[in-house]
């Protein structure tokens, strides 16, 4: 870690959101942690993410002498452009029929996948995230009459992002995700959307 401020950037840009599903979660000899085909899964227009934290001090000999930490789950809000209806039902765990190109509405199978894209700084500089675990919401559409403006509208999907079961070997850990930042040219990238990248497949430049 650099103990300088090399340059005080902001996050402007983001693009190529896909997805996998996870198929495996496990620390069992053999399985693990194993995903499927990644899939583009909508143009996106912006990525929120927030987390639910909460602490507490505990005290004694009449002070504050220790502070217990509690981190929860992620909420990720992608604004995106509208989801071809095959995607959103197998992120949503609905039903698709294939042959008529129907969204069926009804009950959900719950599935995880793996969640990626692309960050952008304000220096040019870009940021590689893969979420390796949630699930979606069900999201909302609205449907508006044309009219002699330009208005129009996108999607908003929530991914609840956890934490693996399986412990990588590089770190001993379970984990929410792996953020890769370009600009120290470290990490060799060229597969890194490909398949779900974890922190044990990610590998340094040569």
């Amino acid at each position: 870690m650099n103990k300088n401020l090399d340059e005080i950037v902001e996050y402007r840009g983001v693009t190529d959101l896909v997805v996998a599903e996870v198929l495996s979660d496990n620390n069992k000899e053999g399985e693990g942690y194993k995903t499927g085909e990644v899939y583009e899964l909508a143009g996106v227009g912006e990525i929120s993410k927030s987390t639910s934290n909460s602490s507490e001090s505990k005290y004694y000999n009449n002070m504050a002498a220790i502070v217990i930490n509690s981190v929860g789950a992620d909420e990720i809000k992608c604004s995106t452009s509208v989801l071809p209806l095959d995607k959103l039902a197998f992120i949503t765990g609905q039903d698709y029929d294939e042959t008529t190109g129907t969204l069926i509405e009804g009950e959900r199978k719950t599935k995880y996948f793996a969640l990626g894209y692309k960050t952008k700084k304000t220096n040019g500089d870009e940021v590689y995230v893969w979420r390796h675990k949630g699930t979606f919401s069900i999201p909302d559409s609205t449907h508006a009459t044309e009219n002699d403006g330009t208005d129009s509208n996108g999607q908003e999907v929530t991914y609840t992002g956890i934490s693996t079961t399986h412990k990588f070997t590089k770190t001993g850990k379970t984990a929410k995700a792996i953020n890769v930042d370009l600009s120290k040219d470290l990490a060799d990238v060229s597969t890194f959307f490909d398949t779900v990248t974890t922190i044990d497949t990610l590998k340094a430049k040569a």
